[in-house]
Formats: structure tokens, sequence, C-alpha cells
């Protein structure tokens, strides 16, 4: 959880604090999307290589090195100003991130296969609370000590974690995975997990990079709309520890996907329409829908998979397609925002690949193989 609570900072501190970004590098708005977009996009493409990572590296090892990259990463930002280099740290963030993802399912699979599911909803619902946690504080404390300061100070918590997972670890066997474990493209249902996932997280990242501007425009200023994406974050922390003390009652995910997809929706349609009433209700809407789907969906994923070896390749090929797929979603919105000045468009969107979960998840059924 120390780990995982390193996962998403990098991304969260930069929508509440995006026109301070945008005054001092001078990048579009298609652009500055881009360091949300490029992490995301990297996650999935080092995800994808999740198999051969298993076997090049031990999981101690490998979980280890991706917080230093995420440490690097931020540390970089205390000298490194400018669009091109704010960039090129996003990239190397989202590898350290991308090589956590990747290892610690297959971690956990090695360790407690018996808890995945609940050890997986813990470990899902730590990466939304760094989330909520980065985008409370980073409006404020730009300001306090500019921007270029607080992103640099997002080091500090990945070297904890680092030092932390070091300790917890050190007893254990250095080894890597040997089985000889591919990715299953030739597997329809691992294609549907996949784009199940992908379609799940734009919703997500969507959320991550522009519901503070969209609520800038509106009015709010950008310490609130901050706390907003904070509070949204929130919702998803709480709704995953919910989710992973029941789930081991629902052996059919079906109904729950159900119900979550539907509150997500009604999140959006508020959200689109009325965006200045039932504040409140919205953001728990869209923290809840968002909330429960992410963990939802790897523990769905993780249902079809028996050993740490296919954990590691079915989610490394959900999570790398999936990432790559949802990391056009912030672009997207970021030139529709270039264009016509506002978000709706984005928004409604996203309404549709929501209606396309629900109808998707018919084919989700318990006990489907490969």
């Amino acid at each position: 959880m120390a780990v995982a609570l390193n996962l998403r900072p990098i991304m969260a501190a930069i929508s509440p604090i995006l026109d301070l970004i945008q005054a001092t590098t001078g990048l579009s708005d298609a652009n500055v999307s881009l360091l949300t977009t490029f992490p995301v996009f990297v996650m999935g493409l080092f995800a994808l290589l999740g198999a051969y990572i298993q076997r090049m590296i031990s999981e101690k090892t490998g979980i280890l090195l991706s917080v230093g990259l995420i440490m690097l990463a931020c540390l970089s930002r205390y000298w490194l100003h400018s669009g091109f280099t704010l960039l090129l740290s996003a990239v190397v963030g989202g590898m350290g991130i991308a090589l956590a993802q990747v290892l610690i399912p297959a971690f956990i699979k090695t360790h407690a296969p018996e808890r995945s599911g609940t050890l997986m909803g813990f470990y899902t619902t730590a990466i939304m609370a760094g989330a909520a946690m980065t985008a409370a504080v980073s409006s404020p404390l730009s300001h306090s000590f500019g921007w270029q300061n607080f992103l640099a100070m997002l080091a500090i918590p990945a070297l904890l974690a680092a030092v932390l997972w070091f300790i917890a670890t050190r007893q254990l066997a250095d080894t890597t995975q040997q089985e000889n474990s591919r990715l299953p493209l030739k597997s329809r249902r691992a294609w549907l997990l996949m784009l199940f996932f992908g379609i799940g997280t734009a919703a997500y990242t969507l959320v991550l990079a522009w519901l503070p501007p969209y609520f800038n425009q509106l009015g709010w200023n950008t310490t609130q709309s901050g706390l907003l994406l904070s509070a949204v974050t929130v919702c998803e922390v709480l709704t995953g520890l919910t989710l992973s003390s029941i789930i081991h009652r629902f052996p059919d995910r079906r109904p729950l996907l159900w119900l979550v997809l539907s509150i997500l929706l009604i999140g959006l349609l508020l959200l689109i329409y009325i965006p200045n009433q039932f504040i409140a209700f919205t953001i728990i809407m869209l923290g809840i829908g968002i909330g429960a789907l992410f963990p939802l969906t790897l523990i769905v994923a993780m249902d079809h998979v028996n050993n740490a070896a296919q954990a590691g390749s079915l989610l490394g090929f959900v999570q790398g397609g999936g990432y790559m797929l949802a990391s056009f979603m912030p672009l997207l919105a970021g030139i529709v925002r270039q264009h016509s000045s506002q978000l709706t468009q984005a928004w409604q969107i996203m309404l549709v690949g929501v209606v396309i979960l629900w109808i998707m998840t018919f084919r989700l059924k318990p006990n489907s193989q490969l």
C-alpha cells in the first residue's frame, strides 16, 4: 500500500495547477494534456511486456526499482521546468508506475494467492488514496512553495515507500519467474477484458486530468476545483475499501459491475447537464462509480488465472492495452477544449463509453476461460 500510494501523484498533481503550468511553460491545452497521457501510455506499453519483465527481474527488486524511477521523475522537476523536460519526466514516472503495476499483482499471487481478491482491492484503493491526497494539496502547496518545488516534493513519499519496501522484503528470496508465460494475444476473452479495462480507465484518466479545469471554467477557483477532485478520489477510496470487504460474497461480479456502471452514468449525466447543481451528489456518484470500477475490473481479470505467471501475463496484457487506450482520452479532451473552449463533448464521449461497458458486462460470466 505504501508503494501504491505513489502510483498516481505524478499525474494527480497536474490538473489543479494546470493554469500555473501553462502560464510558465506556454504549453497549449492539447500539449499540457500529454502530462497525463504520456505516463498512462508508457504504463500501458511497459505493462504489455509484463511476462518478459517477470523473467528478467524479480518482483522484490523490480518494485524497488519502480519506486526509484518515480522518485527520480519527481525530483527532476525541481531543476527541469521547460515543457519538454516536464514531458520527459512524465515518461520516466510512467515507466516506474508501469513496472510496479506489472509486478505487484504477481507478488500478491505468489505470496497470498488465497487472499488475492482482497489484497488487490486494498492495493487499488491505496492507488486512489495517493491521488486524493495529492489533488487536495496540489493548489495550496503550489501557491505557497511554487509549483516546481511542490512537484519535486512528491519524491519524499516515494523515498519513504522505497525504504519500507526494502525493510519489509529483505528476508524474501530474490528470484525471477521461470515459467514461460506469453501474452494471451489469441484469446478473445483477454481482448474483451483489455477493452473493458481501457474504456473504464478512460473515465478515471479523464476525471483526473480535466475535472478541475472544467470547474475552473464554471467559476470555481483552483483550490476549490482541486478539492473537488480530491473529494472524488476520497469517494473512490471509501468505495474501494468497501468493495474489498464484500467482494468475496459475489462470485459472479456482474451484478456489482452493472450497479457501479449505472452510478457512474448518473454522475456523468449530472456533470454534463447540471454541473453547478447537486455538486455533492455528482461528486459522490463519480467517486463511487470510478472507485468500484477500477478494482472490480482487475479482480475480474484475476479471476481468469491460477498462478503468478498467468497473473503477470494477463494483467500485463489487460493493463497494457487498456492503459494505452485510456491514455488518449485526456488528449482528446485537451484537443476538444483547445478548439471549443469547453469540455462538454469530452464528457459526452465518456458517457457513451460507459453505456458500451454496461452492455459488455453481459459477456463477463463467472468461470469463463481465456
